[in-house]
């Protein structure tokens, strides 16, 4: 178990693919990319997937939150929540009383994919989850919250 002191047990720098930020990239791009595939059968991108994830749990949430929860930019939230809108997965009023917030709903249709793409990403994150041992889980799970700790401030 990691005790959060500094370690001075890093990889040679010569070989970058030893070192833990680059296994965690990789580890990361495979799962981007099986979620893609998945995904582009359900006519969705990942941010758009997860934008409608968070919409499900949390209905009218602002660009700005859906940014954050998505680690997009707001930018590209702009962009995701417009193609969502045009495809009728979502409903945006075209004015707010709560400043520049225009919230967001899932429609219909929008409930109806998010629960068929759905599985397809459950099962995706179940392989991941099942090429861990159960036993190591919690600490694996643990060590990246304080991964993402270490950097976030």
């Amino acid at each position: 178990m990691h005790d959060g002191t500094p370690s001075s047990q890093a990889p040679p720098a010569d070989d970058v693919t030893e070192r833990l930020g680059y296994r965690l990239k990789r580890a990361a791009a495979a799962l981007r990319g099986a979620m893609d595939r998945a995904l582009r059968e359900h006519g969705l991108t990942v941010p758009q997937y997860a934008c409608l994830e968070l919409l499900d749990q949390r209905p009218g949430l602002s660009n700005a939150e859906l940014a954050r929860g998505t680690f997009v930019t707001r930018q590209s939230m702009n962009v995701v929540l417009r193609g969502l809108q045009d495809a009728g997965l979502i409903t945006r009023p075209a004015t707010t009383d709560r400043g520049r917030a225009l919230p967001a709903r899932l429609t219909e249709e929008g409930h109806r994919r998010l629960a068929a793409a759905r599985s397809v990403v459950y099962a995706i994150d179940q392989r991941v989850t099942d090429a861990v041992p159960e036993r190591r889980l919690a600490e694996l799970l643990a060590d990246l919250d304080h991964m993402a700790a270490a950097l976030d401030g």
